[in-house]
This record gives structure tokens, sequence and C-alpha cells, in this order.
């Protein structure tokens, strides 16, 4: 099996800290060259100074850049790709606050609209010239199980997680002539600092404690247990690799068989 990414170029979104963050090491690991980026710079050096070196010449950097400056965030990467043509676009940004959909203002949903899509057109459309001109790209997106099957009281985030799916999934179809594949990872709950949040709300929604709350998400989730976040990044990690050249347009669940959907 080929999962080799020696001489290839990885921009990781959200990376500095949870899935994205996972994903740069477990890339790192299959040989790429490592782009992290998120808003907060000192964080981003301690993640590239973290990130292992497995082949001769890989070399890592960082770009501080909020995802929400979708014009600043354009600049940026074509900044980059101009020096470094970018191979594997990991998409992953930290989803909206929760609360019931009918809630919302306006406003919530534009600013995960501008945060999660448009975001993502503006890297996609950023760094498929290269990828075309090399005739090989990945673009994964990691997105949520909601997209199959809406999480209560995240009313926001299955609205935008399921544009995302449906952008992706066309995407694919557009891109996979040239070479390039547009898949989405859909975590489930995993160890991060967004299930730590989802934890919050519920408790502060229903004035149970934690733990009774946590239970109780465990219990509809076959194997027992909250995922770790390299196992996310490690299916992220698989997508991009030469192996899953025929995988494109898919939307491909790691939560441990809690959904109840085909």
């Amino acid at each position: 099996m080929d999962l080799n990414l020696a001489g290839r170029h990885a921009l990781v979104c959200g990376a500095s800290e949870g899935i994205g963050r996972a994903a740069a090491v477990e890339l790192a690991l299959l040989g790429a060259d490592v782009t992290v980026l998120a808003r907060r710079a000192s964080v981003l050096a301690d993640v590239v100074t973290a990130l292992p070196i497995v082949v001769e010449g890989q070399r890592h950097g960082a770009l501080a850049q909020d995802v929400a400056d979708t014009a600043a965030l354009d600049a940026a990467i074509r900044a980059l790709v101009a020096e470094r043509p970018v191979q594997v676009l990991v998409n992953n940004t930290g989803g909206p606050p929760g609360g019931k959909a009918l809630d919302a203002g306006t406003e919530d949903y534009l600013a995960a609209f501008q945060r999660h899509l448009l975001a993502n057109q503006v890297l996609a459309q950023a760094v498929a010239p290269g990828m075309r001109a090399a005739g090989w790209g990945r673009i994964i997106n990691v997105v949520s199980t909601s997209v199959k099957e809406p999480i209560a009281n995240l009313g926001v985030s299955n609205t935008i997680r399921g544009a995302v799916a449906s952008w992706a999934k066309t995407l694919s179809k557009e891109l996979g002539p040239d070479g390039i594949t547009v898949n989405n990872v859909l975590p489930g709950y995993t160890h991060t600092q967004r299930l730590e949040q989802i934890l919050r709300d519920r408790v502060q929604a229903t004035g149970k404690d934690e733990a009774a709350i946590s239970a109780a998400m465990l219990a509809s989730v076959p194997v027992g247990r909250f995922a770790d976040a390299h196992e996310v990044a490690a299916a992220i990690a698989f997508l991009a690799t030469p192996a899953a050249a025929y995988v494109n347009g898919v939307s491909l669940a790691v939560d441990g068989g809690r959904m109840q959907s085909l």
C-alpha cells in the first residue's frame, strides 16, 4: 500500500489543537511537508517545532491567519502557493456555537457560512491550479456526522456543515478528472475543545451534571468511548495518500459506529 507523501506539501487548517494538530502530525509522519494554519502565531510555532521529520529535506512551516477574513486569507494562501504549491488541503475549522436553529440570528448563520464554506472555497480556488498542474491533489474537509444525522441543539452547525458536504460532493465531480479527490471526514464524539464546549452547553441546557451527560452520549457509541484526535487524523492522512486515489466524493464517518444510518 502506497502511503508515501514525501515531496508533497500539505496545508492543514485549524492546526493549533485537536483534530487539525493531530492531522498535521500524521501527515508529517508520512513524509509530507506541512504548513499549519490557525489564528495564534505563538501556538503555531510550538506546533511546527513538534512536527516530526522523517525524510531528508522535509520542512514544515506556519501561517497565522483568521479564516473568517476571506480577503486576507486569499492573499496569504496565494502567496504561499506561489512559493510552494499545495498538493494536500485539509479544511478544518471550529464549529459554530450551540443552540436551536430557530433561535439563531441571521448573523450567526452568516458568520458560520463565512468561516466554513466561503473560507473553504477561497482555499480550494487558491490551491487547485497547482494541483491541476501536477495532475494530483487531495482536498479533505473535516465536517461532522450531522451532515447525515442532525445533532440536537447544534442548529447552525447542522445547517452549515450540510452545505459544506454538498459543496464538497459537487467539487469532487468537477476536480476528479484532474486527478484531484475531494472527500469529507465526519468525526464522532472526539476528545477536543469542541467536545468540551458541547458538554458545557448541555450541562447548561439540561441542568444535569457532566458525568451523566457523557455517559448518555457514550451509550449511543457501540465502541463505548470517545475518540482520540489521532484516530480521526489517521483517516484524514489515509485519504491524503496515493493509496486513496480512487476514493472520491465520500463522507467517511469516524464515529465508533454511533450513526444509525447506512
